[in-house]
Formats: structure tokens, sequence, C-alpha cells
């Protein structure tokens, strides 16, 4: 089990650090835990395709968790050739309405998928990298959860509680990664709350996101007052 660290900061960006994104790697599976800014430019500082990733699962609905998410399922589909796995995506309400107003048929980006299915040139690019035509749409299965299991395979399984964060404005999950390599937790920007200890007996990994209060008011693209993320591996057992 390992686990990429791609991003540990949070909203302001700083030379080193900008939002928060892990990707999970359990022998051929690889998990992505939040999508924040430039997830997947990152992905690609460290070899990693949006085509490995099948499971992404979000904490929360800040945009420091989540604004790449547009830009990491776009290029996931077009990087594809139609044969890779459906993009399970799994968060607390609005996951299923964000996803559906970025690629739905009245969603934001539903001008750059329709050309790029419709233009001969992508035609001819899906087809090189073995995709058939007519070339599909995008198609991700997201889902709102409250907590409980989330999903399962024989090797590993996700469960989830509901931790405090910034309620009742954003509804905020944790969540637990059970399999033979060992457990990882992962708590977002949780604060402190009965559950996170509860969800986190006997786990191998913890992850928290914890904000310096005390340097909020330091611009970050002058003073960076943490070391430096990007590109960092982890063996978590």
């Amino acid at each position: 089990m390992k686990l990429y660290v791609l991003g540990a900061g949070g909203p302001p960006p700083s030379k080193s650090r900008y939002g928060a994104s892990f990707v999970l790697q359990i022998g051929e599976d690889y998990l992505l835990f939040d999508c924040g800014p430039a997830t997947t430019y990152k992905m690609a500082h460290l070899g990693i395709l949006p085509t490995w990733i099948n499971w992404l699962f979000f904490t929360h609905h800040h945009f420091d968790h989540n604004a790449d998410y547009p830009c990491f399922i776009l290029t996931r589909w077009d990087s594809g050739n139609g044969t890779e796995g459906r993009l399970q995506v799994f968060g607390p309400p609005p996951t299923r309405l964000i996803t559906e107003r970025l690629i739905g048929e009245q969603g934001a980006f539903v001008d750059d998928w329709k050309a790029r299915i419709g233009h001969p040139a992508s035609q001819h690019k899906h087809q090189s990298r073995g995709g058939t035509l007519p070339r599909p749409k995008p198609s991700v299965n997201a889902a709102d959860i409250e907590g409980g299991e989330v999903t399962k395979n024989p090797c590993w399984s996700v469960t989830a509680r509901r931790v405090h964060h910034v309620d009742p404005w954003l509804k905020s999950l944790a969540f637990r990664l059970d399999s033979g390599e060992g457990s990882f937790m992962y708590a977002g920007d949780a604060g402190p709350c009965p559950e996170i200890p509860d969800l986190a007996r006997g786990v191998d990994t913890l992850l928290i996101g914890a904000a310096y209060h005390q340097h909020m008011d330091v611009n970050p693209l002058v003073a960076d007052v943490s070391t430096g993320s990007l590109g960092k591996t982890i063996k978590t057992r």
C-alpha cells in the first residue's frame, strides 16, 4: 500500500502547496481521495494516469477539495478509449448534483464533450487509442452518501462516517479503508468529534488536514509557511 500526497494545502496557493488530494495505491487499484486544485496536473508529475483511477471519494465540497473535479473526469474520459471502468464517485450531498451540473446534458462542459464526440479529428484520436465509434459520452456513477459501508471488492473495503467541519453549511465525511495490506483513514479537514477516534480505532495510517491559523494573514505567495508536498510518496505500512 502506498500513499501519494498530491496536495496537502488549503485555499490559498503557495509555491509548494495548494488544495488537498491524495492517491492510495493498493496492488493494481488506485483510489483518489479529494480532488483539489491541479490534482490532474500533479498526478502527471508522479506518472499516475487518470484512467488508472476508478474510485474517487470526497470528504466535503469546499473548492480546495473539489476544484479539479471537472478537469479530472474530462481528462480521464478524453484520454481513455471507452474500455476503462466507469468512474465511481462517493461523497456527501451535493456530489450527484455537482456531477450533473458539470457533465450532464445541461452541464457546464456539455459543449466541450459534444464537440469531442462529433469532430472528426477527435474521433480519429479516439480510434487511435483503440476506441470505436460512436464515441461514448462522459459517464460517472456519482453517489451521495451519509456514512456506513461505501464500497468494497475482494481486496479492500471502504466505510465512512459523518464528521464535524462546517456544519450545517456543508456535510463532511471521513473515510476508512481496510485491506490485507493495512488500513488507512482520511478525515479531510474534520475538527474534533467522537466519530474520528471511533472510526480510527486500530487504523495503521491516519490522515487529517490541519491549518496554522496564526499564519493565515501571511501572503502565501511570498512566505510559504509549510514544507513542500508535491510528489511525496509514503508507504503506509
